[in-house]
Order: C-alpha cells, then sequence, then structure tokens
C-alpha cells in the first residue's frame, strides 16, 4: 500500500511506493519523473494544514467491520461519559467564591461581635470562671449568633463577591461566552442549598440543647431571666379537668392550696385539694394534707389523708414560662409541647409559634435573598462595588425591620405566627423575580 503525500502550495506529488522507492508524480499531466534518485531524499517536517495524508488501495470495508468499528466508538462514548466530572470548573469556581466569602464574612463579624459582647459585659465575666466563659458560653453564643443572621450574611457575601466579579468585567466574559443568566444562577443556588441545609440542621436540632448552657450562664453570672415563681396558676391538665395552685416556688419545687377538680360536661364529678404540693424530676405531684371529695347526684364520698403520689400531665415549665424559653427546645419538642399547651387552652404561645416558623422561613430566605443579590450586583457599574454593598446593606437592615414588624403584629394578635414570619419572604420573592427578570435581559 503507497503512502500519497499531497502538497497545498504545489502541483506536484510525491509517492513512495511498495519498494520504499520515491516517484515524483506531476497531477496534470500524470507524467512520472524518475531521473532523480529519490532514495535518499529527505522530506522536511511539515505543517499540519500544508499538507494532507490519503491512503491508496485500501479494499472495501464489509458490513461486518464496519459494525466492529461502531462498537468501540461507542464504548469510548460510554467511557467519556464517565469520565465526566458531575460539577464543571464554572460551577466550582462561582462556589468556592460564593462560600469562601461566606466563610470569611462570618468569622470576620463574629471577631467584631465577641469584642463588643465582652465589653457589654466585662464585670459578669471577670466573676465568672474563665472556663465556663469560653466553654459554656461563648462556645454556644457564636453558632446561635451566626445562624440568626446566616441569610442577611449569604445576602451580603453574594453582594460583595458577585460585584467584585463584575467590576474585574468575569461576569462579562461569562455571558459573552455563551453562558445564559439562568445557568449563572445555578452554582448559586447549590451554595444557597448546602448553607440552608446546614442552618436548618442547627437550628432544628443542635442550637436549641447549647442554647441550655448559654441561657443558664447569663441567667447565673449576667442576669437572671429565669421565672422560678407563680402565684394564681390556673391551667387544664386535660380535657374536663381543671388544675390551680395559689402559689408554687420553682427553686424548691413546692406549692399551696392546690385544687383540681374534673366535670362532666358542666356537672362537677370530683374534687382534690391539698395544703402543700411538691415535684420531683420523675414528673410525680405528692399532696400533702390533700381531700378528695367524689359526687355522684346527692351522694358526696369525702377521703383523706396526709399524703399520696399521683401522676399529673403537668410539669413547671407549662405554667412557669420564661423569657427564651423557646430558644431551648428542638423542633420536635417545640412541636410538642405547642400541641400540649393548645389542647390545655393556654393563649400566650405566640413566641413558641414564631420560634418554630422562623426556623423554616430563615431558610428559605438564603435563596431569595441570593436571586436578590445576584440580580443587583451582577452589572458592571461606574460608582464600583461600593454602590452595591450600600444597597445590599440597606435591603438586609429592611429585611430585618419588616420581620421584627411582622412578629409584632403576631404577638398583638393581628396575624397567625405562620403569617408574620412568611410575609417578609412573600414579598421579597416578589422583589426578587422582578430584579431576576430585569438583569437576565
Amino acid at each position: 500500500m503507497g503512502i500519497t503525500r499531497r502538497f497545498k502550495k504545489g502541483s506536484d506529488s510525491l509517492l513512495q511506493n511498495n519498494d520504499k522507492q520515491w516517484e515524483l508524480i506531476n497531477e496534470g499531466t500524470s507524467s512520472v519523473r524518475s531521473d532523480y534518485d529519490f532514495t535518499q531524499m529527505v522530506i522536511p517536517k511539515l505543517q499540519a494544514e500544508d499538507f494532507q495524508e490519503t491512503a491508496d488501495l485500501i479494499p472495501p470495508i464489509s458490513a461486518d467491520a464496519e459494525t466492529l468499528n461502531d462498537k468501540p466508538a461507542t464504548d469510548d462514548k460510554e467511557r467519556n461519559k464517565a469520565r465526566k466530572p458531575w460539577i464543571k470548573h464554572f460551577d466550582a469556581y462561582i462556589m468556592k467564591k460564593f462560600l469562601g466569602t461566606f466563610v470569611f464574612a462570618i468569622l470576620l463579624l463574629l471577631a467584631i461581635v465577641i469584642v463588643f459582647d465582652i465589653n457589654e459585659k466585662l464585670d459578669a465575666m471577670l466573676t465568672a470562671p474563665l472556663k465556663e466563659t469560653v466553654f459554656k458560653y461563648f462556645l454556644n453564643f457564636l453558632p446561635y449568633f451566626a445562624n440568626q443572621f446566616a441569610p442577611l450574611f449569604v445576602f451580603i457575601t453574594v453582594i460583595f463577591f458577585t460585584s467584585k466579579l463584575a467590576d474585574h468585567s468575569e461576569i462579562i466574559a461569562m455571558l459573552s461566552s455563551g453562558i445564559s443568566f439562568k445557568r449563572l444562577l445555578v452554582p448559586y443556588l447549590w451554595s444557597a442549598s448546602i448553607i440552608a441545609v446546614f442552618t436548618l440542621v442547627l437550628a432544628l436540632y443542635i442550637i436549641p440543647p447549647a442554647n441550655v448552657k448559654r441561657i443558664e450562664y447569663t441567667n447565673q453570672w449576667v442576669k437572671n431571666k429565669r421565672v422560678d415563681f407563680g402565684d394564681n396558676i390556673q391551667l387544664q391538665v386535660k380535657p374536663g379537668v381543671m388544675a390551680y395552685l395559689s402559689r408554687y416556688d420553682n427553686t424548691t419545687k413546692r406549692g399551696f392550696r392546690f385544687t383540681m377538680e374534673q366535670f362532666d360536661g358542666n356537672r362537677l364529678v370530683s374534687r382534690v385539694t391539698a395544703q402543700d404540693v411538691r415535684y420531683d424530676t420523675l414528673g410525680r405531684w405528692a399532696l400533702n394534707d390533700y381531700t378528695i371529695r367524689k359526687f355522684d347526684g346527692l351522694k358526696e364520698t369525702l377521703t383523706r389523708g396526709s399524703k399520696i403520689d399521683t401522676m399529673l400531665n403537668v410539669e413547671p415549665r407549662d405554667f412557669l414560662i420564661s423569657k427564651n424559653d423557646q430558644e431551648m427546645l428542638t423542633s420536635p419538642e417545640l412541636r410538642h409541647y405547642i400541641n400540649k399547651q393548645k389542647a390545655r387552652g393556654v393563649a400566650n404561645l405566640q413566641q413558641f409559634e414564631l420560634e418554630y416558623e422562623k426556623r423554616f422561613a430563615m431558610t428559605a430566605a438564603a435563596f431569595i435573598l441570593t436571586v436578590i443579590g445576584l440580580s443587583l450586583s451582577s452589572r458592571k457599574v461606574r460608582g464600583g462595588m461600593g454602590i452595591n454593598i450600600g444597597i445590599g446593606l440597606m435591603l438586609s437592615f429592611s429585611y430585618i425591620l419588616f420581620m421584627t414588624v411582622t412578629q409584632t403584629f403576631a404577638i398583638s394578635g393581628y396575624t397567625s405566627p405562620r403569617l408574620a414570619m412568611w410575609i417578609p419572604n412573600i414579598i421579597y420573592t416578589i422583589i426578587a423575580i422582578v430584579l431576576y427578570r430585569r438583569a437576565a435581559r
């Protein structure tokens, strides 16, 4: 089989025959020049665009050969598909910028918060043991603070690093290369999803137990906000059963002038009274100097005794509600507590319901604020990224203010806690859609 090298810039062709002897062929006249000894000829190295190779004397390809040739091509496609990375360099670049800037912003702000918090609680921290201050307070306070404002940190992060990309004309280069604005949003949402899932798990299960230690420290060394006393306590133990305590002291777990009445419709069935009651950690109530009266029409049965133990579905935290108690319950515990208190007819549960809804609403806010931040800062502006950062801070504070106002409405009873927590997200979702459509143009 001979290999023909045809030069694009000439009319002659060199052909090396099977005897490895060179012959010069003129393509115009098809004449062969053999008066030159081509066997010693050295062919110079040529560029790819200067020549092309064709194979002569190639036998026809059969159908079986075509089938065999197609199979390796399919295998190559599958192999290339298997080697294809699940995340592209473009997505990895944006996510690295996003998450890296977010972590840096969190650490920077937490450093500032530590300085101000120490300055505010300096006297208490000088009195408390250093070990408790570091491991019981700050180790639990910093994750709590960071998680509370994580969506706003996401917003400021997007504004900051996207403005920087736009200022360096990187956004323009991405869009000019064929990447649509919709495709540009994908790594942003992936990053927001990672942060949202992480903060949601913290808010639902991890931070509430940590808040128990943090609040214990502040109650002991800073300011005691725990409610340990209650007067004229009345609550529903279960449907048809009402309990009353003249006074209860949680430090001694002791109550006075206890009364429990059971009704069948509007008819009084029984009444239990005791001069003194005590609660233990096992959920038992011990009644001292008790009297039990049972009514059956006009017949009354009276029983007296010095002490009796009874199991009541009542705990001191059911009627001694302190500030920030809702922050010490995980979400399943919080939901159970709300349902149990509603069954007893307790009305002042707005703070607990707001805390429950807030944990989910703040997680959804991370996605909304990410879209707003990208839409605002993706264009290169004449004033630099300072304008975008200023707009981002203004929107961040407006979001906090709006959420505070709606919480006040819920506490006052004008709206439900769920609606109060989701109204800011609904409003800012509309803003995000409008800004996204404008930026996508």
